[in-house]
């Protein structure tokens, strides 16, 4: 009943029928939260793409500049060279056929997947575990390359994965915790914005940011006017 009453006051604070300006809603959102724990910080883009097709499929990855507040565990399929570049860079995970075996019998406590190329003829094995979980290492996101310093750097800074749900073409990211300043929520939401238009598939026509909603994880969701963050990215 109290999380009933927190909750109904969060929502409330908020006008659901109103987009606001970024820097507005970032702001908001913490303050529309009701939940005791660092929630994450989520915005969600609905995309004016067919994701069902090939060639309107938006996916990828950006470095957000103020990481996303958690600590990110990682695994890197190498070996020889690559592998102890790997453990050099941070990487908590590494190994070859050893890991593929294990991750193959149910192991998965990381949260993201790189592999040098000559590994994925074993790594591709994994699909079926890995690919439902968008774990699975791709060229597209930076995931499959023998620059193993610079894609374990980047996981550890605040790397963040996106990909358009077939179902709507949305994109959900985290881009950071409650407790961050509304200035970082409004930069790194800034920069995953700039890295979905730069994907903009050329097949995509008419609106292409359809909706913007930034919400904590169990807080209630605030709409961005998308007409005047589009413009911003535009320009910058």
């Amino acid at each position: 009943m109290k999380t009933g009453r927190k909750r109904k006051s969060a929502i409330e604070s908020i006008d659901r029928d109103r987009r606001y300006a970024l820097p507005e809603a970032v702001a908001l959102v913490a303050k529309a939260s009701f939940a005791k724990f660092d929630e994450s910080v989520d915005i969600a883009v609905r995309l004016g793409v067919n994701p069902k097709h090939a060639d309107q499929m938006v996916r990828g990855a950006t470095v957000l500049p103020h990481g996303i507040g958690k600590t990110v565990r990682v695994l890197v399929f190498a070996k020889g060279e690559k592998a102890t570049e790997a453990q050099a860079a941070g990487a908590d995970f590494v190994g070859a056929d050893d890991l593929v075996a294990k991750v193959q019998e149910g192991w998965l406590d990381f949260e993201t997947v790189i592999a040098t190329p000559d590994m994925m003829g074993q790594v591709g094995r994994l699909g079926r575990v890995l690919g439902p979980r968008g774990l699975m290492p791709n060229p597209k996101t930076g995931t499959v390359t023998f620059d193993v310093t610079k894609a374990v750097k980047e996981a550890k800074g605040g790397k963040v994965e996106f990909r358009a749900e077939k179902e709507g073409g949305i994109v959900h990211a985290p881009i950071g915790k409650k407790s961050f300043s509304p200035d970082k929520l409004e930069e790194n939401a800034r920069a995953l914005i700039a890295a979905l238009m730069k994907a903009k598939p050329s097949a995509a026509k008419g609106t292409y940011l359809r909706s913007i909603t930034i919400s904590t994880t169990m807080g209630a969701g605030v709409k961005v006017d998308t007409a005047t963050v589009e413009q911003a990215t535009a320009e910058a």
